[in-house]
């Protein structure tokens, strides 16, 4: 039972969680980029809308959160890539 408190404190365990909130963080950059989209009235197509959902690159999905902010398409997300 020992083993199993010290469990939590091992760098495994550590590397562990950091992935997951990494992975909580890029999931919720993801649904404001989809969000602010959706209050501007903008149309998000489903392609649009997987290539966002897919992205686990945290300065990418900053760079087409500004992007979504201005875009009169949701294309224009991708515009340089």
């Amino acid at each position: 039972m020992t083993a199993m408190q010290y469990f939590w404190r091992h760098p495994l365990a550590e590397q562990v969680r950091e992935e997951g909130r990494e992975q909580g963080r890029a999931q919720a950059k993801g649904e404001m980029i989809l969000r602010i989209l959706e209050w501007r009235s903008i149309p998000v197509p489903d392609d649009v809308r997987e290539r966002v959902e897919a992205c686990t690159d945290l300065d990418k999905l900053e760079e087409w959160a500004q992007r979504a902010v201005h875009a009169a398409d949701a294309a224009e997300l991708f515009v340089d890539e």
